[in-house]
């Protein structure tokens, strides 16, 4: 009888739906503690962008009006806000794509009204242009199309026919632009940790809940769990994304925020961390492809390869803490060496060909991990294979070993 149906044996029916809502009951909870976070530090950032925007668009009207003598300084304001609200480690090239798609809106529309006046339909002649000239000229840049357009209708609706007021617009959104970027600088910067370690948390969470399951998985003999594993995995690519879009965001904000410099050495740790984590990622969705595999052929599975998979699945959780704690890594580093002694142990000539797979799979994620924590490629790679010559000698040396009675 195969082992999946062995580990239900002891166990009532009702038993096992008890387990299944015990264990639906606390992903529920942790779901629900997780959000509840979330909302609290949505709200502070939605506090502090606004706090931004609307100081900005104040100082940018006062130096526009004040200082520039500009009696109606429209677009000071409306570049200031549009600095502010780009998209968080972009800001630079969409405080360009701004200014040219204003500067480009502001010519095509003073051109264009002086030739053609005001009305409804040179109105919409006139957006219709703006736009089609922003298309063409960017590439389909949604930032310099949408600017272009905007600024094309303040013009034709708003601003007065009069000649030569392009350059002082241009001045003006330029210094709405600056005044934005000062702003995001000096007022409440966000910080830029949080914002790592708020992407961070799903990537790191599934990465060891799922190695976890598989763990069980192999435990159980219960490939289905296995295959349920893997398409969680499978589906991380978002969260991957938001991780390396959180971390240009930050790199951006202790670029240009003095009161953020001091983050630069725990960022850049986290930079290095990234790249090979996505690496990690990979090895991870081979080990539990194998794994299902392993299950579903019915290979020979020693207690030691799903201890091994715990123990990864422990260093993961180890090195986010470690991370987030910013202290040496030397805890994610001496577990995850062990999950590769306890994979090598799990080898034998018996064992099956995926089986095999796993134990591989095991160290080449042990030697991503490692490179993560600031370990370069031939080191790493020369403690796994020293880990795994060592439990494998181990190895061999117990079970040629005599027992006493």
């Amino acid at each position: 009888m195969p082992a999946a149906h062995e580990h239900h044996a002891d166990s009532s029916p009702a038993d096992v739906v008890g387990d299944q809502i015990d264990a639906a009951l606390r992903q529920v909870q942790e779901r629900t503690r997780a959000t509840a976070r979330d909302r609290r530090k949505l709200v502070n950032v939605v506090l502090i962008l606004s706090a931004q925007s609307g100081l900005a668009a104040a100082l940018a009207w006062v130096v526009a009006h004040e200082l520039l003598g500009n009696p109606s300084p429209v677009f000071a304001p409306g570049a200031a806000v549009g600095t502010i609200a780009a998209a968080l480690g972009q800001r630079a090239q969409r405080t360009v794509g701004l200014l040219l798609g204003i500067g480009l809106g502001i010519v095509v529309g003073d051109l264009l009204m002086l030739l053609l006046g005001t009305g409804p339909w040179q109105i919409g002649t006139i957006v219709a242009l703006a736009i089609a000239s922003a298309l063409v000229l960017s590439g389909g840049s949604g930032s310099l199309v949408a600017q272009a357009g905007g600024t094309a209708v303040l013009i034709s609706a708003v601003s007065p026919a009069e000649r030569d007021l392009e350059i002082p617009r241009i001045v003006d959104a330029a210094v709405g632009s600056g005044v934005g970027l000062i702003v995001v600088a000096l007022l409440l910067p966000l910080n830029p940790l949080r914002l790592v370690e708020k992407a961070a948390r799903p990537v790191f969470s599934v990465l060891t809940s799922q190695l976890r399951e598989t763990a069980e998985a192999l435990s159980e003999r219960n490939p289905q769990r296995a295959i349920r594993a893997l398409d969680r995995v499978r589906g991380m690519g978002t969260d991957v994304s938001r991780l390396r879009d959180a971390l240009s965001g930050a790199q951006e904000v202790v670029l240009i925020s003095p009161a953020r410099w001091r983050r630069r050495r725990p960022l850049a740790r986290y930079a290095h961390a990234v790249g090979h984590m996505e690496h990690f990622v990979r090895d991870v969705r081979g080990l539990i492809r194998r794994a299902a595999t392993t299950i579903e052929h019915g290979e020979p599975i020693p207690d030691e390869l799903p201890s091994a998979v715990n123990r990864l699945a422990e260093a993961v959780g180890l090195f986010r803490a470690e991370h987030r704690a910013d202290r040496d890594l030397d805890l994610t580093r001496k577990t995850a060496l062990r999950a590769v002694h306890e994979a090598a142990q799990a080898y034998t000539v018996d064992s099956g060909f995926s089986g095999n797979v796993v134990v591989a799979q095991i160290r080449t994620a042990a030697s991503d991990l490692l490179r993560a924590t600031g370990i370069d490629t031939a080191d790493s790679n020369s403690l796994v294979r020293r880990t795994a010559k060592n439990a494998e000698r181990e190895r061999d040396q117990a079970r040629n070993t005599p027992r006493r009675d």
